[in-house]
């Protein structure tokens, strides 16, 4: 006998996600050295949304840029986000930019310093880094293994 609830259906994560990456405001960002050395560290992160709609965006994070982070994002930029706890996990693999704070966008820079109350772009020895989503996982429990893959190559699948 279980104790686990019942399997959520696919669209029902796909919400679920969406209300962490809108709701939520630290992450873990894993990247690794040009050696495969790994680096595993929690940042604060805005959902940019594209358009008006919750479904497209983008994760705007900040770092120093002269944290392992940011220096291993340069030249292959890329990185695994891990929003929740282990039963409740929301794996995200993307593609991350360095922008510059006079290079980000007014509305993006002040709607991350309204959720975070928190505004580097000011800030020399800050630099954001602006992750596009290639794969989404999300999973609870065993019982949603299968089915946990809810974006492939950058396109939600439900």
């Amino acid at each position: 006998m279980s104790d686990h609830e019942p399997p959520r259906p696919r669209t029902r994560r796909k919400q679920d996600v969406l209300t962490r990456l809108r709701e939520d405001d630290d992450l873990w960002a894993a990247t690794a050295t040009a050696h495969d050395e790994p680096c595993l560290v929690p940042l604060s992160f805005l959902w940019d949304v594209h358009d008006g709609h919750l479904d497209r965006g983008t994760l705007l994070l900040c770092t120093k840029r002269n944290n392992p982070t940011a220096r291993n994002l340069t030249p292959r930029g890329e990185v695994r986000l891990s929003l929740g706890h282990t039963r409740d996990v929301v794996l995200i693999d993307g593609t991350a930019e360095a922008v510059e704070g006079t290079d980000l966008p007014t509305a993006s820079a002040d709607a991350f310093a309204a959720k975070l109350a928190w505004d580097p772009r000011d800030r020399a020895a800050w630099i954001y880094l602006r992750v596009t989503p290639r794969s989404v996982k999300a999973w609870r429990e065993e019982n949603e293994l299968a089915d946990r893959e809810l974006m492939r190559d950058g396109e939600w699948l439900v």
